[in-house]
């Protein structure tokens, strides 16, 4: 019995097959064309919208970001790899129409387009609102680090220089040491030349490197992105008001909008702004209680504050008063008088000097009441909706946790394509390739 045998490749057909008959209905193909086809991309910002009167054709914006999309749902992100699919890849060749464009026309597209990419990804959150893909009640909040372009040498070189020059400032300012002009000319123009200058050294799963904190805001209903952001900052304590903002407005300014994060987001400042705009945060309070407790002394929370007096009261019922601020404004100290404290029977286990200070933290009202929120099921809740899609995003869309376009603007597309990818891909889990390419479709 011989082997199925391939048709001969100089066979003619009497009916050939066209292109359309190799994507199914509900391939994600169809899905990115419906999405695309829709977008109003003069007024997203995309160059090029319309066609020039004179002059050579371009190529369609809508084409390019087709193609892009389809990259990163597939882990093709390198623009030569994209002009290779486009000669090889039937599905390209769908979407595209067989077009060809080269590797330096895609590319271009891909970094002029920082926030037409950031719009077109607002207009996908806006339509899964329209259908019910995302609730805007609960929406969790992380960060994580993501590898930059540029190597851990060349960032330290970087900061190298930087000492120095910060060095001579002194130096000079000292009047200790002769600096020679051409040594700090040419310190400047490497500095000014590092092609990189926001990346920092941060933690990563593989140790410190240069790297970027990608925030994102997850809606709990679906896990769709509803915002993100890439930042230089190496810790999460201020982007609590900014994300929980941002993703309130992604989901359509409800009266009401409750956000959970991990205890990295515990900032009393940010999380008092929170309530007045109508969003409740849901974090651990990240911060130390014990002021002055050693275990034999009384520790801060013996002692009851009293809002309407603003004054604390100590175990034995005297009054601590408010006397300043301290810790770059940030507590507030608090103090008995010492002749009380001197003569009471209690300051064995109170304190050791001629009168007991506790502090308070500035907002310690918001922290109580973000930590008392923070219960076991929403942490939990926050587990679930967010940790997902940055597996999802560094592994599968990215391919490998590392950018491929340098600086803070280059990494903010790549993550506005590649939560557009992933938004896409996850609608897609949740009611079928078909269903969502009609309703973009009739939209």
């Amino acid at each position: 019995m011989g082997y199925i045998q391939g048709e001969a490749r100089g066979q003619v057909t009497m009916f050939p097959v066209t292109l359309d008959e190799f994507i199914p209905p509900d391939h994600v193909c169809r899905v990115i064309e419906a999405f695309v086809d829709r977008l109003e991309v003069a007024a997203l910002g995309f160059a090029w919208a319309e066609p020039a009167d004179t002059g050579r054709p371009g190529y369609d914006p809508r084409d390019l970001l087709k193609l892009y999309l389809y990259g990163y749902l597939q882990q093709v992100r390198s623009s030569r790899k994209l002009e290779m699919e486009c000669k090889r890849n039937v599905e390209v060749m769908w979407l595209l129409g067989r077009l060809k464009p080269d590797y330096k026309s895609i590319a271009e597209f891909r970094r002029v387009h920082r926030e037409a990419v950031t719009a077109a990804g607002a207009e996908l959150v806006r339509f899964a609102r329209s259908v019910g893909l995302v609730r805007g009640e609960w929406v969790a909040i992380d960060g994580s680090k993501f590898r930059a372009v540029s190597s851990a040498r060349s960032v330290r070189e970087r900061e190298a220089v930087k000492r120095y020059l910060d060095q001579l400032e002194s130096a000079d300012e000292q009047d200790e040491v002769v600096i020679d002009p051409s040594a700090v000319a040419a310190a400047l123009q490497k500095l000014k030349s590092h092609p990189e200058p926001e990346a920092r050294f941060m933690r990563t799963g593989e140790g410190s490197a240069p790297a970027y904190n990608v925030q994102t805001a997850v809606d709990a209903e679906h896990a769709l992105i509803v915002a993100q952001t890439v930042t230089s900052e190496a810790n999460d304590q201020r982007s609590l008001l900014p994300m929980a903002e941002a993703a309130k407005e992604a989901v359509g300014q409800p009266a009401s909008l409750n956000v959970v994060a991990d205890a990295g987001y515990s900032n009393g400042e940010q999380a008092e702004a929170c309530e007045t705009k109508g969003i409740v945060p849901h974090v651990p309070a990240n911060r130390a209680i014990n002021n002055q407790g050693d275990g034999t002394l009384f520790d801060r929370s013996q002692f009851c504050y009293d809002e309407n007096s603003d004054s604390f009261r100590c175990p034995a019922g005297q009054t601590l008063v408010r006397k300043q601020l301290a810790r770059k404004d940030r507590a507030i100290i608090y103090a008995g008088r010492s002749e009380i404290c001197g003569s009471c029977s209690l300051k064995p286990r109170c304190t050791t000097s001629s009168q007991r200070f506790v502090t308070r933290h500035l907002h310690e009202g918001a922290l109580q009441r973000m930590q008392q929120r923070a219960t076991p099921q929403a942490m939990r809740l926050r587990r679930s909706t967010v940790e997902h899609p940055f597996a999802a995003l560094k592994y599968h869309i990215l391919g490998h946790p590392r950018f491929l376009l340098r600086g803070l603007g280059g990494a903010q597309t790549e993550i506005s394509l590649a939560t557009m990818a992933y938004n896409l891909k996850r609608m897609m889990n949740v009611i079928g390739g078909g269903r969502l390419s009609r309703a973009l479709a009739a939209c």
